[in-house]
């Protein structure tokens, strides 16, 4: 048999890594500024995250839900006291497609309507409603196309509020930051106004924080830049640190009922284990701290660079854009400089998404790297 043939792929093969630096089958080391779609979270292999998980494996990895799991009740306290949400309830699951789906599914079961509003260039999965939401109809199969989804610009909140005038809106939904899209975020005045407009027509606000949750922003949400407060939460990648999480942040606003939402692996012992070491290390080491420090100090440095048309986003999660597609340049730093980054449908943006441990030296090794490249590549 041999594999479904739908990821191009570098001839690289990483075997090993430590924090910010891979390590392929040939030796070489890599600097790691993408953290595999922004899903390392606290550095690969972090010392305290490896234990838990093993100490977790050596007694129980899963079991089902339908018995007591004191790490879940664990796991959700220690959120809600980080995030500053304590008086959210969590449902968790085990990808941020299935905490979108399950989002949507609660928007929908909470006002009864069925159509979403989402926004041009979003992302939030590949899985059924979340593909619909998804502003990509190269991944939208005709199955999936059948949820009535209307797209929208950012920031023209005279539009949202047409649309949810007709009163036939069950959410919107809405990334704190754009990940795949491109780095792209509503400003602070379309967000609270967001916020008012969803209340006065009783639409359920999700807040998509799969990737820019979880400290990246230099917040523990991007949203929380704002002033807001979002009806639900979904959130996955950093969760985990690699390992398999996600989860929806419930409102006070909806009522819990037996067999309203399911999950097979969602909320087992060791997504459990992974997910409250995670939520440790962040604290522990303060990476919401390293993250606005070195966010500042990359803006400083990346002033260092000629031809760059803007920096995009927040905290660790941040976009370089330039006036030319940067798919030669992105091939370059990965393969000569031993740099990853990441892409968008953006073509002219690299994506800079390090684990939240990153260091001040790490991004001037990227900041050499990037000269380097883009005079070679002019030459």
């Amino acid at each position: 048999m041999n594999l479904f043939n739908v990821y191009p792929l570098y001839d690289i093969t990483p075997v090993k890594a430590v924090d910010c630096t891979i390590t392929d089958d040939k030796g070489v080391e890599y600097l790691d500024l993408y953290s595999g779609h922004g899903v390392i979270s606290i550095g690969h292999t972090q010392p305290d995250y490896v234990a838990k998980l093993k100490n977790q494996l050596d007694h129980l990895g899963f079991y089902s839900n339908a018995i007591q799991n004191p790490l879940q009740v664990e796991l959700a306290q220690k959120l809600g006291k980080l995030s500053g949400l304590e008086d959210y309830e969590l449902f968790l699951c085990s990808s941020g497609a299935e905490a979108n789906e399950n989002a949507l599914k609660l928007a929908s079961f909470h006002n009864g309507k069925s159509r979403v509003v989402a926004f041009d260039n979003s992302f939030h999965g590949r899985t059924s409603a979340a593909v619909a939401v998804t502003d990509n109809k190269k991944i939208v199969a005709p199955i999936n196309a059948q949820q009535v989804v209307t797209f929208l610009p950012l920031n023209q909140i005279e539009l949202v509020e047409a649309e949810l005038a007709k009163g036939d809106v069950t959410a919107v939904i809405i990334e704190g930051i754009q990940g795949v899209g491109g780095l792209d975020q509503g400003t602070t005045e379309f967000f609270q106004a967001l916020e008012k407009a969803c209340k006065k027509h009783d639409v359920v606000l999700i807040l998509d924080e799969v990737q820019s949750g979880y400290v990246r922003s230099g917040k523990f949400f991007a949203f929380q830049h704002h002033g807001i407060n979002a009806d639900i939460i979904s959130v996955a990648k950093g969760m985990g640190n690699g390992f398999p999480v996600g989860a929806i942040l419930i409102s006070p606003k909806f009522e819990a009922s037996f067999g309203l939402l399911g999950t097979t692996f969602g909320g087992s012992h060791l997504s459990c284990a992974a997910g409250i070491a995670v939520l440790d290390v962040i604290e522990k080491l303060d990476l919401q701290k390293n993250v606005n420090e070195v966010y500042e100090y990359f803006l400083e440095k990346i002033k260092e660079v000629e031809g760059i048309k803007q920096v995009k986003g927040k905290g660790l999660m941040l976009g370089v854009e330039f006036d030319f597609d940067v798919a030669a340049l992105r091939k370059k730093l990965i393969i000569e400089k031993h740099i990853f980054t990441g892409s968008a449908n953006n073509k002219n943006l690299l994506r800079i998404l390090p684990p939240l441990t990153v260091k001040k030296a790490d991004i001037d090794t990227f900041v050499k790297a990037l000269k380097e490249s883009l005079e070679e590549l002019k030459n």
